[in-house]
């Protein structure tokens, strides 16, 4: 007898992104082993007191990271990219229900 698999698209309630996301996976490591938290230092001065919050400095280098590691050179391709990849998420540090930052824009 042929078996047909049939999909079910439904709301997932218990789920951990950690989890998903193997130990050996390279997004994994790179998260795990870089302490990132120079770059709000380094890159201070080149933000105003004042106006609407900018996006993450940690983000937009990792942002930057990624597109090199995955060849990737048009920003719309990247971010549609992030978005299908749970690792790269975790690296990120964004939920599966969470708007990328140029997401809303693109």
């Amino acid at each position: 007898m042929q078996g047909h698999k049939q999909f079910v698209d439904k709301v997932v309630l218990r789920f951990q992104l950690s989890e998903r996301v193997p130990p050996h996976n390279l997004y994994r490591r790179l998260r795990e082993l870089l302490d990132w938290d120079f770059l709000y230092a380094q890159t201070q001065p080149f933000y105003s007191h004042t106006g609407q919050p900018s996006l993450d400095p940690v983000v937009f280098f990792k942002l930057m990271l990624v597109s090199r590691l995955e060849n990737l050179v048009s920003d719309r391709r990247l971010m549609e990219h992030c978005s299908l990849r749970l690792d790269i998420l975790y690296f990120l540090g964004y939920e599966v229900d969470e708007d990328l930052p140029w997401h809303s824009t693109i």
